[in-house]
């Protein structure tokens, strides 16, 4: 009962329910390589591998930043430094989830299965770019931005660049979004030596890089759709998405960020689902 208790905790430490930011993408990228429905196992091995990647790569980042962690008022009482789970029982779960990941994505086809150990290496290595570079952030946007690619990947056993489109959508979307957040501990990085935008340029300049990054994502939606021809019904998906970005924009501010939390946990759960169901129904009624 005590490993099922500590299995609960690491759940809500690593947020795992939030693997639908960028899963929406990811299954977005497969009905495109099957040209409308892939098949029911692929989906459900593309569902497994995005749930474990994103586990994986959560609680490594909960593991490596547990020093920090402690240090972050707003941090502190994460389940590592509030003593409600160990290193190495979180350190221990990195390496099952990592395994499942491997496993799932073997499950695909043999290029999946060769390429995981380098998306599972991207993805842990982005916990550890704070120490040394400002523009963690884009890494950040690069790992979730792979899900689109490794999708297809998963569909097709091969690649076909105009995928590379979507990726570098989601790396603007949530480069974006995560300068936003960042801007929380922008004194805390300075103050302890750590890399982020908000630290190296100041708040309100991160803003605005964040507005450039979501101008660009929304740019790079209508190439998207062009490169595809979805159709009417996805360009409207986009201009919905555009939309939620104003707001997401509008909530927040340099002088005010209380309502962060809404911004980037309700608004981009949001922003990714309706891009998914608006592109899926324009695959689907091409």
């Amino acid at each position: 009962m005590q490993t099922l208790h500590k299995i609960g905790v690491t759940l809500e430490m690593i947020k795992w329910e939030h693997s639908i930011f960028a899963l929406p993408f990811a299954l977005t990228a497969a009905m495109l390589a099957a040209s409308g429905r892939p098949r029911i196992s692929q989906v459900f091995w593309i569902v497994v591998c995005m749930v474990f990647a994103r586990s994986a790569g959560m609680a490594f980042n909960r593991w490596a930043d547990a020093e920090l962690d402690a240090k972050n008022p707003r941090t502190r009482m994460r389940a590592i430094p509030a003593g409600q789970l160990s290193k190495g029982f979180v350190g221990s779960f990195t390496i099952v989830a990592s395994l499942l990941f491997v496993i799932a994505a073997s499950q695909l086809n043999r290029l999946t299965l060769l390429l995981a150990p380098a998306e599972l290496g991207l993805i842990l290595f982005y916990s550890y770019t704070k120490r040394f570079t400002r523009w963690s952030h884009l890494v950040l946007g690069l790992t979730l931005g792979s899900a689109p690619t490794a999708a297809w990947i998963a569909i097709r056993g091969t690649l076909d660049l105009r995928i590379l489109v979507l990726t570098l959508m989601v790396l603007c979307w949530v480069g974006g979004f995560d300068t936003l957040y960042a801007c929380q501990d922008a004194e805390h990085d300075r103050k302890e030596g750590l890399n982020s935008l908000p630290a190296a340029i100041g708040v309100t300049k991160a803003f605005w890089l964040a507005r450039v990054l979501h101008v660009a994502m929304f740019a790079l939606a209508l190439w998207l759709i062009h490169l595809f021809a979805l159709g009417p019904l996805a360009w409207a998906g986009v201009f919905i998405v555009a939309a939620l970005l104003l707001y997401e924009h509008s909530i927040v501010s340099p002088g005010d960020l209380t309502r962060m939390n809404v911004a980037f946990f309700t608004m981009n759960g949001v922003i990714s689902i309706v891009f998914f169901v608006f592109v899926a129904a324009a695959i689907l009624t091409r």
